[in-house]
């Protein structure tokens, strides 16, 4: 069998121990090395080239989101991120990471981690347990993937407003509005809120079913979407339940009218 070749980077001891004792219980896995900060992290991943890192996201000197940038690509594991808070998943997964765990984790949780990690990379001679919704087999691995990309779907956002933290549902957003480097979200409710982020990357992790590019910097929930008036120059303007007036370049009309526009 080949094994996972993996480590473990968190400063706090019982959660390295506990996440130690599950992977050693593990047969496909070979734990290989175990760090207590980002710099230590690094190191390990430089000199030992693991197939999987699971890095804490609150380490001192060096967290785990920028232990993850540092990494030279030619040696870059898999990485799943393991911490407290859902804080920082929007800028996790724009690292690609292929898991994001919520502590207290769960050994069956983390179990699924590792299946995800072997589906990733295709290695050989793994048996996933027969209730694993992941890889079953060589042949299903195409489908396994596309599982894992649809279960990494953003159900909530997270959001700093002063001190707190709001999960946003995505379900409850209605519209999405570009500013310069910031983010304007307009809910169904006609709250609004404002993050830093990418549009793109965020376009990437929403379900295409639920949502659609209006423009270069607009994206709109389409089941808001009430009525598509057209404008002089092949453009059309989208008014949506709350309210919203958005403009819809003349490229996605195009998109729209092979898609929504059609019965």
């Amino acid at each position: 069998m080949n094994k996972l070749r993996t480590i473990i980077a968190d400063d706090e001891r019982p959660s390295r121990s506990f996440l130690a004792s599950v992977l050693r219980d593990l047969e496909e896995v070979q734990l290989i090395g175990e760090a207590a900060n980002g710099i230590e992290a690094i190191n390990l991943i430089e000199d030992l080239s693991p197939d999987l890192a699971l890095l804490d996201l609150q380490m001192p000197e060096i967290d785990g989101l920028e232990v993850a940038r540092r990494i030279r690509p030619r040696v870059a594991p898999l990485i799943a991120f393991v911490t407290a808070y859902d804080e920082y998943a929007i800028r996790a997964f724009e690292l690609n990471v292929i898991d994001y765990l919520l502590k207290p984790v769960d050994s069956g949780r983390l179990r699924q981690t590792i299946e995800r990690a072997y589906a990733q990379i295709g290695m050989t001679g793994y048996q996933p347990v027969s209730s694993s919704p992941y890889l079953q087999s060589a042949a299903e691995n195409e489908s396994a993937l596309r599982t894992i990309h649809l279960q990494r779907r953003l159900e909530r956002i997270p959001i700093r407003r002063r001190d707190d933290i709001i999960l946003l549902p995505v379900k409850e957003i209605a519209s999405i509005v570009a500013d310069g480097e910031l983010l304007k979200l307009t809910t169904i409710r006609r709250q609004t809120f404002t993050i830093n982020h990418r549009l793109k990357d965020l376009e990437s992790r929403l379900d295409p079913d639920k949502f659609i590019r209006l423009s270069r910097g607009t994206i709109a929930n389409i089941d808001l979407i009430q009525r598509i008036s057209p404008m002089p120059g092949g453009t059309y303007i989208a008014t949506l339940e709350t309210g919203e007036e958005l403009q819809i370049s003349r490229l996605q009309g195009r998109t729209l009218r092979d898609s929504i526009l059609k019965l």
